[in-house]
């Protein structure tokens, strides 16, 4: 809920930035910020080598669209190389991980939703097998 007037309109300097150890999240559209009844969306620019490795969401569904370089993309059991413009769709509390493993950083928006929920907002997964087995990351 806002506490003073929600945006219309978010630009930069109104972005939230929160620091995570897989790059900077720039949050354009969450509670607090904006009127979003059931949406989020955030810009995440992830630096070579780094990765929000195999986690689950209990809650909200996600769209995870390429703005430029590429991702290893993983939802479930499958992976694809993602590159500008294109998106992955991850269901509701399906295991999914994001691996920058190329030379150059890579952007990209997660569209979320919901934004009012119980429970955890991520999982992490990538400890528990099978996951663990299936993408090692250093």
């Amino acid at each position: 809920m806002c506490t003073e007037a929600c945006l219309r309109f978010v630009t930069s300097k109104e972005a939230i930035v929160e620091h995570q150890p897989w790059g900077p999240h720039e949050w354009l559209a969450r509670p607090g910020l904006v009127e979003a009844e059931r949406l989020q969306l955030v810009r995440v620019r992830m630096p070579p080598g780094c990765a929000h490795r195999l986690h689950r969401h209990p809650c909200f569904e996600e769209l995870l669209y390429v703005v430029d370089g590429k991702v290893e993309q993983w939802v479930g059991r499958q992976k694809r190389i993602l590159g500008p413009g294109e998106l992955a769709h991850v269901p509701r509390n399906e295991v999914h991980g994001s691996y920058n493993c190329f030379d150059e950083p890579v952007t990209f928006l997660a569209i979320l939703s919901e934004n009012k929920f119980d429970g955890p907002a991520v999982v992490d997964m990538h400890a528990e097998e099978p996951w663990k087995s299936l993408r090692p990351w250093p």
